[in-house]
């Protein structure tokens, strides 16, 4: 089985930031894979293309809350399944995520575990009760036609109801996820083979939070899914949008055993990527007395 990762980062701004992020995930075993949204300079991006960092030739104009997000993910992963390049996982993240682990370390993680796949995928209605007006509430977003959003409002103001389609259960959180290529390639072609399924997510409200795990969830894949997308997300009920890590998150980062962190702005704060450089070079012990101070400065 191969053992070589794919990263597949999404990113629209902050080269620098980026470029610190793929400086992180380097490794013999990596190949990196942006998708620069369309509505982005490529000539600012251009630089951090390297032997095994690639830019996605197919750019999409991504607009947040629609089924662009989608679009750009799975031309990413198109892309990495014909790259003629053997991967155990295809490994999806943000250009403001940050590992909290070294890069030799996660390639272990993925090594020891080359048949799974690992999103957030609870099932909706039951483990994500926000996520219910996703699977019900008709959403315009993806389309253009005039008056699209007095419609939007139109529907769901009488109540008329979205059913999903084909029999599929619901399931979904967060975006981010790692998988097998067999799960991106069954993806793929299910979503080209059911345009009635494909239709329903383009109608739903950030579809990119439940499209893949429902798909997957419902497939003969389900098996090899594992429910934890390895990530750790500050995410407050009822909020559209995680906050940023700062140093206050540092212990919560470094005992959450999670692989990856998000969403980080070095803007607002920049002593936290240097803490978990700092980790991922030299580790920390737990029950060390250094740990012990390190809890102590960063709850005062």
């Amino acid at each position: 089985m191969p053992s070589k990762l794919a990263h597949l980062i999404l990113a629209h701004a902050y080269p620098k930031q980026l470029e610190r992020l793929i400086n992180r995930l380097q490794h013999a075993d990596a190949d990196i894979y942006i998708h620069l949204d369309a509505k982005s300079k490529i000539k600012d991006f251009i630089h951090l293309q390297c032997s095994n960092v690639f830019f996605v030739k197919k750019r999409t104009s991504v607009v947040w809350g629609t089924y662009s997000l989608v679009q750009a993910t799975l031309d990413g992963m198109y892309e990495i399944l014909h790259a003629q390049r053997s991967y155990s996982h295809i490994n999806l993240l943000s250009a403001q995520d940050y590992p909290l682990k070294s890069a030799d370390e996660i390639q272990r993680f993925f090594q020891d575990n080359t048949d799974k796949s690992f999103l957030d995928s609870p099932v909706i209605g039951e483990g994500w009760m926000d996520g219910v007006h996703r699977v019900e509430n008709f959403n315009f977003g993806d389309y253009k036609f005039p008056g699209h959003y007095l419609l939007q409002y139109a529907v769901n103001f009488l109540r008329i109801k979205k059913r999903v389609p084909a029999g599929l259960i619901p399931y979904g959180r967060s975006q981010w996820f790692t998988i097998t290529p067999q799960c991106a390639e069954f993806m793929i072609n299910y979503l080209e083979s059911h345009p009635d399924v494909k239709r329903y997510f383009r109608m739903s409200f950030a579809p990119d939070e439940f499209i893949f795990q429902t798909i997957l969830g419902n497939s003969p894949l389900k098996d090899t899914l594992v429910n934890d997308n390895l990530r750790y997300i500050n995410f407050p009920a009822g909020h559209l949008h995680p906050t940023t890590i700062t140093t206050a998150d540092a212990v919560a980062l470094t005992t959450c055993g999670k692989l990856y962190a998000r969403k980080f702005d070095p803007r607002t704060d920049s002593v936290i990527l240097n803490y978990l450089d700092w980790v991922a070079q030299f580790g920390i012990d737990l029950d060390s007395q250094e740990f012990k101070c390190l809890k102590y400065i960063f709850n005062s």
